[in-house]
């Protein structure tokens, strides 16, 4: 789920806009800033201390730092919204439960 809400994301602020230097990543294209963004969040989403990990807007500890904790927050909100309003339910029942 993680890298396509940050695939989304970058194709349509980063990649859309003239971005030159991408990286291709099991199908998907994302910019430099974005790929870093990808590896860092999926490294924390790895070393979770927590079983079973919950979701990590409902999460007590929150390993991310504050401003990846911000960029990761718009990206949900950017490609959640987009995927709502093109009927992707799925992706909200896995955000609401």
């Amino acid at each position: 789920m993680l890298r396509s809400f940050i695939a989304l994301y970058c194709r349509k602020h980063h990649l859309d806009h003239g971005v030159r230097e991408h990286v291709q990543e099991q199908g998907k294209t994302y910019c430099q800033e974005c790929y870093a963004l990808l590896h860092y969040g999926l490294q924390r989403n790895a070393n979770c201390p927590l079983d079973p990990k919950p979701a990590c807007r409902k999460c007590e500890i929150h390993c991310y730092k504050a401003q990846m904790r911000e960029k990761i927050r718009q990206v949900m909100k950017f490609s959640g919204k987009y995927y709502a309003k093109r009927g992707r339910i799925d992706w909200l029942w896995h955000y609401f439960f």
